[in-house]
This record gives C-alpha cells, structure tokens and sequence, in this order.
C-alpha cells in the first residue's frame, strides 16, 4: 500500500500503454491568453476605470457627508447645552452654515461658545456644500425644538431631522 512502486500497465501481448503525458498536453495547449481572454479583461479594466476615476478627483461626496456629520453633532449639542444651562439655545441657518445663540428668552442675544472655545458655535459648509430646506428654530430648557426640522445637505441623500416632541436629531 504505502511505499509500492507502481508498474506500467501491460496489454495481453505485454506492450506497453502508450498514453501521452499530462503534462505534455498542457505544455502544448497553454502557452498563452486567448483573444478572447484579452478583450474581456479590457472590457473589465474600462468598466472599472469608468467607476473609480471620477471618485478620485470630485471630493464634494466626502465634504457632503463630513459638513452633515457636523450639522448633527451641532444640532445635538444645542439640544444638549440648553438642557444643562436651562435656558433657550437658538440655531441660525444660512445656506451655508449653522450657527449657535443661547438667552433666557427666546429671542437668544449671547453667542454659545463651543466645547473648543469657538465663540460663536457656527458649523461652516465646505465650498460646493449647502444646507436646504431649514429655519431658524430654538431649543428650550427641556430640549424640545420650536418646531418640527427635516435639513437637507447638497451632495447628500439623507435628510437631518430634528423630531418634534423630543428634539432627538436623526
């Protein structure tokens, strides 16, 4: 079993098979791509160049998604403030950034500074970036908003809503 030597296989008049090698066969079959081969493989590489290109040279995509990031974590964090000061905290859009206030009442007349020292908290869009679809509206000391938000950022799908009743930011 393990260790035999296998012998050749004889015929009844004791000759030998002839049978051509495996590797014989392969070396005269395989000595290159077919033309076929070739052009899918170019077709595959110009889909795929087609698709990752334009990725490398437009960042607008990436700011988008960083600038909405942002507006939710300002969102949040008046929401936030105002719980913790008890007191009003006001967020004023332009079309192209969010910017923080905080008062007693609900007209907001003091700049909100920043985790950072930033007076006044603004978030700021990149160029090529802007916010839609908002207004002006306030927290209050319990961390509801004055209204009902649905914001939208250019270059990017999904909506920033800030609820209601709650004042949870999504």
């Amino acid at each position: 079993m393990w260790g035999e030597i296998s012998r050749p296989i004889l015929f009844k008049d004791s000759k030998l098979l002839s049978r051509p090698l495996l590797h014989d066969v392969k070396s005269i079959r395989e000595h290159g791509f077919t033309m076929v081969e070739l052009i899918m493989v170019m077709v595959i590489m110009g889909i795929i160049a087609a698709v990752a290109i334009p990725r490398f040279f437009s960042n607008t995509t990436f700011q988008s998604r960083g600038f909405y990031d942002q507006v939710v974590s300002t969102l949040r964090y008046a929401q936030k403030a105002a719980i913790a000061q008890h007191r009003f905290v006001c967020v004023a859009f332009t079309t192209n950034s969010a910017t923080l206030t905080t008062g007693a009442t609900v007209a907001c007349g003091t700049n909100l500074i920043s985790p950072t020292g930033q007076s006044p908290y603004s978030a700021a869009a990149p160029s090529g970036v802007t916010l839609g679809g908002m207004a002006n509206f306030n927290f209050d000391a319990l961390g509801r908003p004055s209204a009902a938000q649905s914001i939208l950022v250019s270059g990017y799908a999904t909506l920033i809503t800030v609820e209601a009743e709650t004042g949870y930011v999504h």
